[in-house]
């Protein structure tokens, strides 16, 4: 069986200290060689970002430099076609072979939604889905998305290795208390953000003059 590749998408709007410490507990938990971030061309499912995917994509850079277990994957910034799901996964099972298990990291809240995504129920055809909870967290899934978590669902990572795709795995994992609306919310106000991001990506940020920073 192929090194497994393992991805966590989002918007990385921008990337904090969240979201890193959660990838890299994953890669840890998984016992991967690495988790590679994909930041969003233009995103489908939410409003457009407070900056550009250039340099969406440039922050994740400098945020993963000195990290080995992250690695920054630039391929829907680059692809012209729109930041769906699927093109990812098909991208990704093209480049990667058939027999290569993908593993697709996603929130719970995120995973709750996904039956209004675009071709949601081919995903699990192109990789698995790992889907990480808050302890103690509930979910109130649909029925459709009921049926396709009874029907994949796996009990251990080790699972995922036994094949390229077709399960879906919970792993629960308490987050930073970080979120990206609270980093560009600070510093359209004029507070500071440091410490709930790395130091590069703040200084790209104050150099550059993103989320409506005057000075």
């Amino acid at each position: 069986m192929a090194q497994p590749y393992v991805f966590m998408g989002g918007t990385f709007d921008p990337v904090h200290n969240g979201h890193l410490r959660t990838a890299l507990e994953l890669q840890q938990w998984l016992q991967v060689a690495r988790v590679h971030l994909i930041p969003s061309g233009a995103p489908v499912h939410r409003d457009s970002p407070g900056c550009t995917a250039d340099e969406r994509l440039a922050m994740l850079q400098l945020a993963t430099d000195d990290e080995p277990a992250l690695t920054v994957d630039a391929r829907e910034v680059e692809s012209d076609k729109a930041s769906y799901t699927l093109f990812t996964l098909e991208s990704l099972r093209a480049e990667l072979g058939a027999d290569t298990p993908i593993v697709m990291i996603m929130g719970m809240d995120a995973y709750q939604t996904l039956p209004s995504w675009y071709e949601w129920r081919a995903f699990i055809d192109y990789c698995h889905i790992l889907v990480v909870a808050r302890p103690g967290y509930r979910p109130d899934p649909s029925p459709e998305l009921a049926e396709l978590t009874e029907k994949h669902l796996a009990t251990t990572p080790e699972q995922l290795w036994q094949t390229a795709a077709g399960s879906i795995v919970f792993h629960e994992l308490t987050p930073l208390g970080i979120s990206a609306t609270q980093v560009r919310d600070l510093i359209a106000t004029g507070a500071s953000p440091r410490y709930l991001l790395p130091d590069p990506v703040w200084h790209y940020i104050q150099s550059h003059h993103l989320y409506g920073l005057t000075s």
